[in-house]
């Protein structure tokens, strides 16, 4: 007669498996895709990423700021009750052009106070004041034009579509003499050409503030229409496929 050992307990089966090992095994596998991998079992392929068209790019140290801090713009803050301006040291019309203007433009880039203050205040009062002065300098404010739309930052877009509106509308030519520069300048507005906040029946306040993107977009691509001459509308279909003349 066989005597069982009372210490032992029941015999445990060989074949049974743990289930967590078993949920390890099953794990999916990301993998980039047209790969070797991308065709094994439990493997999920990965999107393609974001082309970051409208990513916000980061702002270097510019010339305006520090120029600024050098003491070398006849200009100061003239504190009012509605809101600040500037207070030229000099006449605005006997300004050199070519030396201040390029560098308010530079400006543009700037998102601090008193420095974007200063700059954009400051183009708007040179481009009331110039006349003829501004069209020979042209050529010089596409450079500070293109950085500044460059950084996709929603201030800088705002402020120097507004910019250009004026710009065109400143003095005779200057809208034709941006013509032959549309490759530069508009690829950033046919980004945000259609950036509308759409609300259905509500208001969109923006709008009203001329805060707008796509808005200002089109206002602006309407103004070069205005303003560029005959061969404005082709070069700016050419560049924003979307546009529709206005004229």
């Amino acid at each position: 007669m066989v005597v069982e050992n009372a210490d032992s307990g029941p015999s445990k089966p060989a074949d049974v498996r743990c289930p967590r090992k078993l949920e390890k095994k099953s794990k999916q596998q990301a993998c980039d895709g047209f790969t070797i991998r991308a065709m094994m079992k439990n493997s999920v392929v990965r999107g393609p990423p974001l082309a970051g068209s409208i990513k916000e790019r980061p702002a270097k140290p510019t010339a305006f700021r520090k120029f600024y801090e050098r003491g070398d713009f006849p200009i100061a803050v003239e504190h009012d009750a509605i809101a600040n301006k500037i207070a030229w040291k000099v006449e605005i019309e006997n300004l050199d052009y070519h030396y201040f203007l390029p560098l308010f433009f530079d400006g543009l880039c700037e998102r601090k106070f008193p420095y974007e203050f200063f700059a954009r205040q400051g183009i708007h009062d040179m481009l009331e004041h110039g006349g003829n002065k501004i069209l020979p300098v042209v050529p010089q404010l596409i450079l500070p034009i293109k950085k500044a739309l460059n950084l996709r930052n929603r201030k800088v877009l705002i402020s120097t579509l507004k910019i250009l509106q004026h710009l065109v509308a400143s003095a005779d030519m200057v809208g034709e003499a941006l013509v032959p520069y549309y490759r530069q300048i508009l690829p950033v507005l046919n980004i945000f050409k259609h950036m509308n906040v759409n609300l259905g029946d509500g208001i969109e306040y923006s709008q009203q503030k001329r805060e707008n993107i796509g808005a200002l977009v089109q206002e602006t691509l309407e103004a070069f229409e205005r303003y560029g001459g005959e061969n404005a509308y082709i070069n700016i279909k050419y560049m924003v496929p979307t546009y529709w003349s206005c004229l």
